[in-house]
């Protein structure tokens, strides 16, 4: 069965949170990472997804935060994300996954873990918007659109990358339109920007793992997607 007719009989599960909190190499390594995980995820509950992303971090490692994590996200009622990685997801019993370029598809990812199992995808262009649309991803990341700290070697896209992925995904034969969520350069003040242009959500790491006060600024970006809803 191909992958766009195994999508045409896939239900996209419940509502993708509006904001997802990204990790990375510095974030791991952080010797306040777990407290301040676990406080973040108290914070968001629901409303947020939770991105266990170590590009550079090896299985063990990964498999060892999730691991560490899994309890605070299901008493939090957070959707608990491993990027890239779908051995530590099925390993841990993690919420879901998030695919890359270097991932494998969609399809096989839910062969492994299951109908029930979350999986977002990143693009960067219109066409891997609605392949991942038309393969059944639960939401897409759509970037770089401004330019970010984690990325300064990537021109901004610009929010028109937003309004022509969420076109894209419109275009393809799913049961429902692909979540699209804003990634790169993303602040409070720019989501209501995002969101005009058609995002569901936004995606972040720096703007909350980089401030002084990661629970403060995470209550930021929840007030200024509640706003704008």
């Amino acid at each position: 069965m191909s992958a766009t007719a195994s999508a045409s009989v896939w239900h996209r599960g419940p509502a993708v949170p509006a904001l997802h909190l990204l990790t990375d190499e510095a974030v791991l390594e952080r010797t306040d990472f777990a407290p301040v995980a676990a406080d973040l995820m108290d914070m968001g509950g629901a409303r947020i997804a939770f991105h266990l992303r170590g590009p550079r971090t090896g299985g063990r490692v990964l498999f060892e935060h999730a691991r560490a994590l899994l309890a605070s996200a299901r008493a939090a009622d957070v959707l608990l994300v491993v990027n890239d990685r779908v051995d530590v997801a099925l390993a841990v019993g993690a919420t879901g996954v998030h695919l890359g370029r270097r991932s494998i598809p969609v399809v096989d990812a839910r062969a492994l873990l299951g109908f029930s199992a979350r999986v977002g995808v990143s693009t960067h262009t219109d066409e891997e918007a609605a392949e991942a649309s038309a393969e059944g991803a639960d939401w897409i990341f759509a970037g770089t659109i401004w330019v970010s700290s984690t990325h300064p070697d990537r021109e901004g896209r610009g929010v028109g990358a937003i309004t022509s992925a969420v076109a894209a995904v419109d275009a393809t034969d799913g049961t429902a339109p692909v979540p699209v969520v804003a990634i790169g350069g993303v602040t409070p003040d720019r989501v209501a920007t995002a969101r005009k242009a058609g995002a569901r959500g936004v995606a972040v790491i720096r703007g909350v793992w980089d401030a002084p006060d990661p629970g403060a600024a995470l209550s930021r970006y929840l007030q200024a997607l509640e706003s704008d809803e």
